[in-house]
């Protein structure tokens, strides 16, 4: 069977360093923290009191209030990005079969703080159930892409992937394969998450995931610095517009790149933490070079996962140096969520948004924060430290990886 070609056609971004597209490209080539003290609820007496929250974002901005008092944070920042993204894409329903136009989408968590307050609100109760009738509508992680589903029209496949931080990377593969298969025409994915929240913090603290540098926020997220201690919680959303080539073609819409492949795999070893070696990193790298029909030599650019953790930065670079040997001193590595901070469920989608717009405009943007080198770390690797890098990128891959060992890769091809 002839597999179609998948391009991407539309970009929506709501981020802590920028609230779409525009802005969140020129927070990231321009080296912008999103970390801050957190204005959500008082964190005096958490481990960590600082997250990477939504900055000058109102929700009336852009849903009508009751519609919007009818979802979690999670559902409105998946609604405002593809938004951004169908537009971005000029999708218009009649002009499409909306039979053959899907939402995969990915969550991590959910309506986490919905879940949370509606408990807090009984906890607080003299056990009389008291409940919001919108409670469960809200929480489930599957109503984000049934919400942009039911105000788009798009009556294609519509379901919500779940792997911890690899979610959104998954629904983008998930979605790359129902078009290459010839399922639909268009798929409108990404991901979103909101876990900026008392269980959240509490619940990431708990692990001793997250940075304690309360006294530096803006600095705390340093990937592959000898002394990151851990990631910064963020929150946002990412969507992008998957097409079949020759559909997108017909149709005169403007093509950011290709989608070449993707991979998965599972490290099939620890609930949190990373294979010292980086076992799982190296086979879903493989699996997305060969799925992609690419050599290792053809890649420019890794967005990593890069979550300023102690081991998993090492165990990722390390599965680098493995897959790509000489060639992967050539290649610009990145994190962006030294800048970002980590939006779990989110980040595959905002992480694939960012090597996209590093392709369209020939610049990588910087991993910040990086003082101290770490000597577990191969030395030959250009990790574009503090400072955005001008290359050409014609091959990207962007890796992203969820508690449970979920592994996802995925490689984006300059069109020409």
């Amino acid at each position: 069977m002839q597999l179609k070609r998948v391009v991407v056609t539309g970009l929506g971004a709501l981020t802590p360093i920028g609230n779409d597209i525009e802005q969140y490209w020129n927070g990231l080539v321009n080296g912008v923290s999103g970390a801050a003290p957190i204005t959500y609820f008082d964190a005096a007496k958490f481990k960590t009191r600082f997250a990477c929250e939504l900055k000058d974002f109102e929700v009336k901005d852009f849903i009508d209030r009751r519609e919007s008092r009818r979802m979690d944070k999670f559902a409105q920042y998946a609604m405002v990005a593809s938004d951004e993204a169908i537009a971005d894409a000029g999708l218009l329903i009649d002009q499409l079969n909306k039979y053959r136009v899907g939402v995969i989408w990915g969550a991590g968590i959910g309506g986490l703080e919905t879940f949370q307050n509606e408990v807090i609100n009984y906890a607080a109760g003299d056990g009389t159930p008291k409940f919001n009738p919108f409670f469960i509508p809200k929480m489930i992680a599957d109503i984000a892409p049934g919400n942009i589903s039911i105000k788009n029209g798009f009556m294609g496949p519509n379901y919500t992937t779940v792997s911890a931080c690899a979610s959104s990377a998954n629904a983008m593969i998930d979605a790359l394969n129902y078009i290459r298969l010839g399922h639909c025409d268009v798929i409108v994915t990404g991901g979103s998450e909101a876990a900026v929240t008392i269980a959240g913090m509490g619940g990431f603290n708990a692990m001793h995931a997250l940075s304690t540098r309360n006294e530096s926020p803006e600095t705390a997220s340093r990937p592959f610095d000898v002394t990151r201690d851990g990631f910064v919680l963020g929150e946002g959303a990412g969507a992008l517009v998957l097409e079949e080539y020759e559909h997108a073609k017909a149709r005169g819409a403007k093509i950011y790149a290709e989608v070449i492949g993707g991979g998965m795999s599972s490290d099939a070893h620890h609930m949190t933490a990373p294979h010292p070696e980086g076992l799982g990193v190296i086979a879903v790298m493989k699996n997305c070079l060969e799925n992609a029909g690419i050599k290792p030599e053809e890649v420019d650019h890794i967005n990593t996962h890069g979550t300023s953790t102690p081991l998993g930065d090492v165990a990722e670079l390390k599965a680098i140096s493995e897959v790509f040997g000489d060639h992967a001193k050539s290649i610009n590595i990145n994190s962006t969520k030294s800048m970002t901070g980590h939006l779990l469920g989110a980040a595959g989608a905002i992480e694939a948004i960012a090597s996209l717009l590093a392709m369209q405009n020939s610049i990588v943007p910087p991993t910040i924060n990086h003082s101290s080198v770490d000597e577990n770390i191969n030395p030959d690797l250009n990790l574009t430290l503090n400072k955005a890098q001008e290359r050409e990128i014609n091959v990207a891959l962007s890796n992203t990886f969820g508690f449970g060992g979920h592994n996802a890769c995925i490689a984006f091809k300059k069109l020409k």
